[in-house]
């Protein structure tokens, strides 16, 4: 088991449409002093993996339970077999990227990738933050001080969950196990 933050990916087709995939493989490293890189990993021969490659530029754009449904509908529909616009949702530019970003996700990073590592049939993508787009009750001060039940992000572990509740930050516990 391997408990994953759920991203869709939002990348552009060569002939200038969007294209979205969930995707979970997703975490962050330091690149140095305190410049994070988005780490997304990619598996197969899907197109969003392709544009990536092509084009250098993606959005992750951070799912929530209630948008859960968009998710597994880009999940369980192949950009191989036509246009997934039988679910209703809207989309904008990136502000700092020209990339797709769901109007509906409340936490999107706009990414531009600066190193690819290729390993077997995956990629795995180090992405420079260009810009996060924050819905507006949720920005704060800290970043480490965003509260995620309210965000209700949803966490993928072969099946989808949720957070049930904030227990406290860093030394809350005195550090005893």
């Amino acid at each position: 088991m391997c408990v994953q933050p759920a991203f869709i990916i939002g990348t552009n087709n060569e002939d200038g449409t969007h294209n979205f995939a969930p995707i979970t493989w997703v975490s962050v490293t330091c690149e140095r002093d305190h410049d994070y890189l988005l780490v997304i990993s990619m598996f197969g021969t899907k197109r969003t993996k392709k544009n990536v490659l092509r084009t250098g530029v993606l959005s992750a754009n951070l799912v929530s339970t209630d948008i859960l449904g968009l998710m597994d509908y880009f999940g369980t529909h192949r950009a191989e077999d036509g246009p997934k616009d039988a679910a209703h949702y809207s989309v904008s530019r990136g502000e700092a990227v020209d990339v797709p970003v769901l109007d509906s996700s409340r936490w999107v990073y706009e990414c531009e990738v600066v190193q690819t590592v290729e390993t077997g049939d995956s990629a795995t993508f180090f992405c420079k933050i260009k810009n996060v787009q924050i819905d507006e009750q949720f920005i704060c001060g800290d970043t480490f001080g965003v509260d995620l039940t309210k965000i209700d992000p949803v966490v993928y572990s072969g099946m989808y969950h949720s957070i049930g509740k904030l227990l406290g930050k860093i030394g809350d516990f005195g550090g005893v196990c």
